[in-house]
This record gives structure tokens, sequence and C-alpha cells, in this order.
């Protein structure tokens, strides 16, 4: 089983690794930016550089010497505490790490997928509102005006609202490309299932840590003293196993493209009303398609 894989260093994605290690025919090829965990080979890969990720999908495809790749698990994402930095490319950093590297790596990866093959992109919960997650959610998924939130005419005045609420809108971002991939992946000869997972919210990750102190260290640290109580909380082990499971034995019911994990249980809830919005999904593609120097489709 040829698994490739971002995001598998820390948090989620190495829960995830330590199933999809132990099964007897893995092998995985995993985005890095440090040392590689056991058992996996690790290709150098900065999803903030559109550059990189082309390195990245070369070596990839190089390394399957022709075998097709069964999982794509593109799971890599991080905070900002605001919109200030921007990326190799000059794409506010937050949208390019984790959509737009996401993004170009699916188009270069899809043409190697396998008969049957499973695409899994992380996504969450703060897409959407009715969700309540004390993350600013999304207004919109312009990718124009993510990519250059000077452009924004709704742009947040607090800067730390506006990273935050940069977050989710990459999160709205992710869910609405799996959406497009699955119309695409089921009209595929081969097969190919797509899903956006939301893992809840996950304490012990790294997900924050290049928040503001205050978030990193007095924040973060207590949230894992509330999983028993929230309905949005899981523990580590159980994000991890999650995405495993939809990496190797659960596939979507028909109709069905984002899964979320409550009280530990995988479920197939409808997203937010734009990520439903196909107008809006397919604009979101066509935009990304440009930003990442993609042809347009025809």
């Amino acid at each position: 089983m040829q698994i490739v894989m971002t995001g598998g260093n820390r948090g989620i994605g190495a829960q995830a690794l330590r199933h999809l290690v132990a099964l007897p025919d893995a092998r995985i090829l995993l985005g890095i930016r440090s040392a590689p965990p056991a058992g996996v080979t690790g290709l150098p890969l900065d999803l903030a550089s559109l550059a990189s990720v082309n390195r990245f999908a070369d070596g990839v495809i190089a390394a399957l010497g022709g075998a097709g790749i069964d999982a794509l698990l593109l799971n890599a994402g991080g905070q900002r505490p605001t919109v200030a930095e921007r990326s190799a490319d000059g794409h506010e950093l937050t949208f390019a790490a984790n959509h737009l590297g996401h993004f170009l790596l699916l188009q270069r990866l899809w043409p190697h997928l396998a008969n049957g093959a499973r695409v899994v992109i992380t996504s969450s919960g703060t897409h959407d509102p009715d969700e309540r997650t004390g993350v600013p959610p999304p207004r919109h998924a312009n990718a124009m005006w993510l990519a250059d939130p000077a452009s924004d005419p709704g742009l947040d005045s607090n800067p730390i609202t506006a990273g935050m609420r940069a977050y989710s809108a990459s999160k709205l971002c992710n869910l609405m490309t799996a959406r497009i991939a699955a119309q695409r992946g089921a009209a595929d000869p081969r097969g190919i299932s797509v899903v956006a997972y939301d893992p809840g919210l996950t304490p012990s990750t790294g997900l924050v840590r290049q928040q503001m102190w205050l978030v990193r260290t007095l924040v973060w640290p207590l949230l894992p003293l509330l999983v028993p109580f929230s309905r949005m909380m899981n523990p580590l082990s159980a994000s991890g196993r999650g995405l495993a499971e939809l990496a190797t034995s659960v596939r979507p019911p028909a109709g069905h493209v984002y899964a979320a994990l409550r009280k530990q249980r995988l479920g197939w809830p409808e997203p937010s009303h734009l990520a439903r919005d196909t107008a809006a999904c397919d604009a979101l593609w066509r935009d990304s398609l440009t930003l990442c120097g993609l042809p347009a489709e025809h």
C-alpha cells in the first residue's frame, strides 16, 4: 500500500502514522521539514512554497517508480496570529500553507492515484458558523482576497481576529476543494474517493505553535482537561485513529464528502451553507489553479 502524507511529524498525523506504519504492506512517503519518524521515507516539503511543493511531487513520482498512490493524506495545517506574514510566493501564509500548497499537490499527484485510491484532506469545524467553535467563521472563500488580504473589503480591523478568520477560511477552502475533487473522483474510472476530515478540536497538537504566547503557554495546555465535557473536542489518539481509518478502511457514504469526529466517533454531517455553494467551489478551484500557476481547465 503506497501512502503519501503531509503533516505526519506531530499531532494528529503522528498519531495516524502509528496505525499506518503497522500495516504489513505499507510504504509511506512523508513530506518533512525535519527528521522523519521511524518507518517512513521522508522527502523535503515546505507547503508555503509552490516550488517546494513541485519538487516534493517530483520526488514522490520518482520514488513510486510507476506504482499508484493508494492513500493521499493532505493533513498538515497551522494557525498564525495575524495575516501579516507572506509565503515564498507572496500569498498570505495561512492560506498559502493550508490550502494552496495542498491544492497544488493534489493536482500534481492526481494522475498517479491508484484504482480505488482514497484522498483525505484535513479540514475543521471552524469552517461552519453553526458549530460556534469560538473561532471567527469565514465570510467567503474568495481565493484572491484570501491570498492578498489587503484587497478584501471586509478584512477585520483587529489583526488577531483577521488571523483567526484566515485559519477558518483556509479550512473552508480545504472542504470546498474536497467537494470538487470528490465529484471528479466519482466520474473517474479509477473509483477515487475524496473526504474532508474534521478531527474536532484536538488539544496536544502543534496547531498553535506559531500563535501568541498566551495561547501557546496558557490556553492550549489547559484544553485537555475539557475533552470529557465537550462535544467538539477529541483526544489526540482518537483524532489520529479517525484519520488512519479514513485512509484505510472507511469510505464515505453515497453523497457525502465531509467526515466529522464527535465524541470519538466518525459521522457524516452536512457542511456549512457556503461549503455547499457549488458556484463558490468552482470559483475557488479556478482561482486556485491561477494562483498555483496552472493552466485553466477546459
